[in-house]
């Protein structure tokens, strides 16, 4: 008998759900992936704290770590204190540097397999009382040399205190030119879109993304064999794939170029595919992955990326496709409030036991959003443990005046 619970819908009406009944995805043994894929990861909070949950941050260390462990097992790579660890949105960077430690400490019981990339910023900085782009200069190297102490590779995030006193193009390739000069091993950039954060409208000195892109590119040239790789999240698939043609075909962190890293949370799956395009050099022809959405749909991504290995495209889109529907509701504007799906995600699948957020973000989406990420999840054959799923789904109705 199917699994049945009441869910509103977008009308504000109840009506009966039930499940499909379909077995969840499970990734097969383990295959090495021909994509370099991370998954930037979410934090667990400590419901139990007694503090003010939204000037202040606690974190469930060892549920945290649990979960980072949970993605290493599935072959994933771990983007360590990014914006889906509520980077910037209640985390700090005292609290963000402990946790880079952590999960870099972790991520040795599984040997080098284990990939760790952890932002590097300047969230640290009081936006008043930065002046000019050497104050942003020495907010990159304070984090830098932090990270780096730890053994840590970067992630050099955009800047908001950079967006801030920029005052062209020049400024942004000062500041970049700094930071790649001085850095120990190759980083990923991030070019984050004001999609995700309002602040950064106008990143690279321009809201032209075009003219931005190819400032981007200049700083990149400048520096290849400083760049791993460049994660853009525009959530625009013809932009990435228009970069990543231009991408040095050098440099790189094995000297094979310099790799694209999809950020793109609705086109995840075309653009990791790739399109056949640069028969001297694969990496112009497709997207590796530093995703958001990856923590979500963990087991899937995993499946499919190992499909991919082996060679099924037909079987990596038959298992990433259905989880397409499920990113876009996720990241729906405003899209910065994606980070509260992600953790409903883990809730469901049991991966922690409550759903309370850092900055309790657990409230910036409503029931009707819940109600339909539990059917997309479902159609994605993404809830790992139907049973609690339901069960879980139903606490959250209750709290919300819905029974049955």
């Amino acid at each position: 008998m199917p699994l049945t619970l009441q869910l509103p819908q977008a009308d504000g009406r109840i009506a009966a759900y039930s499940l499909r009944g379909t077995a969840p995805v499970r990734p097969t043994a383990r295959v090495p992936f021909n994509r370099i894929a991370y998954s930037a990861a979410h934090v667990v909070a400590d419901p139990l704290a007694a503090i003010d949950p939204w000037l202040q941050s606690a974190v469930d260390w060892d549920a945290t770590i649990a979960y980072r462990r949970h993605l290493w097992s599935l072959g994933l790579g771990v983007a360590e204190a990014m914006d889906t660890a509520q980077r910037g949105m209640g985390l700090d960077w005292p609290t963000s540097l402990e946790l880079i430690r952590r999960s870099l400490d972790a991520a040795r019981d599984f040997g080098p397999s284990a990939l760790v990339a952890s932002g590097c910023g300047t969230d640290h900085l009081n936006l008043d009382e930065v002046k000019t782009v050497d104050d942003v200069i020495r907010g990159y190297e304070t984090q830098m040399e932090a990270i780096e102490k730890l053994g840590g590779k970067l992630i050099v995030m955009a800047s908001r205190a950079l967006a801030r006193v920029a005052q062209s193009p020049a400024d942004y390739e000062r500041v970049y030119d700094r930071v790649l000069s001085q850095a120990k091993q190759p980083v990923v950039l991030h070019w984050l879109g004001d999609m995700f954060d309002p602040v950064l409208a106008g990143y690279w000195g321009t809201r032209n993304v075009d003219a931005a892109m190819d400032t981007a590119l200049g700083i990149i040239a400048a520096h290849p064999s400083k760049v791993d790789g460049i994660k853009i999240s525009l959530l625009d698939k013809d932009k990435e794939i228009a970069m990543r043609r231009k991408l040095p075909a050098t440099g790189g962190a094995d000297g094979a170029g310099v790799r694209m890293y999809t950020g793109d949370d609705f086109n995840y799956a075309e653009l990791i595919a790739g399109d056949g395009f640069g028969s001297n050099n694969p990496l112009h022809g497709q997207s590796d992955a530093l995703l958001g959405i990856f923590d979500a749909i963990a087991p899937a991504a995993s499946a499919a990326l190992a499909a991919l290995a082996q060679g099924n495209v037909d079987q990596f889109h038959a298992i990433l496709g259905p989880t397409v529907p499920l990113s876009r509701h996720i990241f729906a504007a405003p899209t910065r409030f994606y980070k509260t799906g992600v953790v409903f995600m883990a809730w469901l699948n049991g991966h922690q036991s409550h759903f309370t957020m850092v900055g309790g973000q657990q409230s910036t989406r409503s029931l009707v959003h819940f109600a339909e990420l539990f059917r997309l999840a479902d159609a994605a054959n993404l809830l790992e443990k139907p049973e609690l799923a339901v069960q879980r789904m139903k606490t959250l109705l209750a709290l919300h005046g819905v029974e049955g």
